[in-house]
Formats: C-alpha cells, sequence, structure tokens
C-alpha cells in the first residue's frame, strides 16, 4: 500500500492556498508548514493587502508555525511551497533552521539559487514537485493582470 502523506499530497494543499491568493488579486505562490504528518501552519502571499513586501508565503508561514510550536527554530519541519523561495525567505528558513523545504516551480530570475543564498547545511532541498501545475497558476495570474 503506498503512503497517503507525499510531497504531492501535501503540495496539493499549499497549491489550495496558492488559489487563495490568486482568489484575493495577490501573486499566488501559497505555502504549508508540516511535522509528523500534520499541517501546522498554511499561508499564501498577502503583500498587496498588507501593504508589505516581506508578506510572503513563506514569511507567514514560518511565523504561524513558530507560534504553533512555541519557539523561533523549525527543526522536524517541513516547507511546502509552490514557487521556489526569493533570497529574503530563504534568508529566514535559514534562521528557523527548518529541517526540508519542498518547492513547486522554479523561480529563474529571483529564487534563492539563481541569487546564490544558502540555506541551513542541514536543510534538505526537493524542487519539481507539482512544478507544471504550479508554474500555470502564476502564468494565468500575470496573463490576465497584462
Amino acid at each position: 500500500m503506498e503512503p497517503i502523506f507525499t510531497d504531492e499530497y501535501f503540495m496539493k494543499k499549499a497549491l489550495v492556498e496558492a488559489e487563495n491568493a490568486f482568489e484575493k488579486g495577490e501573486i499566488p505562490v501559497g505555502a504549508i508548514i508540516v511535522v509528523e504528518n500534520r499541517v501546522i501552519a498554511r499561508s499564501h502571499n498577502l503583500t498587496e493587502m498588507l501593504h508589505d513586501v516581506t508578506a510572503h508565503a513563506e514569511m507567514q508561514a514560518i511565523t504561524a508555525a513558530a507560534n504553533y510550536i512555541g519557539g523561533k527554530y523549525l527543526k522536524g519541519c517541513t516547507l511546502y511551497v509552490t514557487l521556489e523561495p526569493c533570497q529574503m525567505c530563504a534568508g529566514a528558513l535559514y534562521w528557523s533552521q527548518i529541517s526540508k523545504i519542498v518547492f513547486g516551480a522554479r523561480d529563474e530570475q529571483r529564487g534563492f539559487q539563481t541569487m546564490g543564498t544558502q540555506l541551513h547545511p542541514k536543510t534538505e532541498v526537493v524542487s519539481g514537485i507539482m512544478a507544471e501545475e504550479c508554474a500555470e497558476l502564476l502564468k494565468l495570474f500575470f496573463k490576465k493582470r497584462r
């Protein structure tokens, strides 16, 4: 029997968050944080609504997860995010010491890999999970805006 709690299973939940952002006119990036197969944080971009350039999905998720855990370190946690984190988010993820990051679509222009931003040395990274679905939502969003 195949395990139910796969990276795809949780990325679908992050994609729901991205769709919520899309409906609000926000850049459709969604994130969740999971520990022991339990979602402890859900978020999406809120930069327009909050008038805050730091209100990325990942930043919102980090704060929610830290509040849930009652501490600043996210050891044992996994972030699922529909778009590769930017260098700001990667920096915050570094300091959170998150154990694993799983992202969907690559951000060829502003992603942490392109920018050369380092994560914590113990953080595992998995990329390309549901990348096409994640990228398609972003393309649709920007097509509608033009």
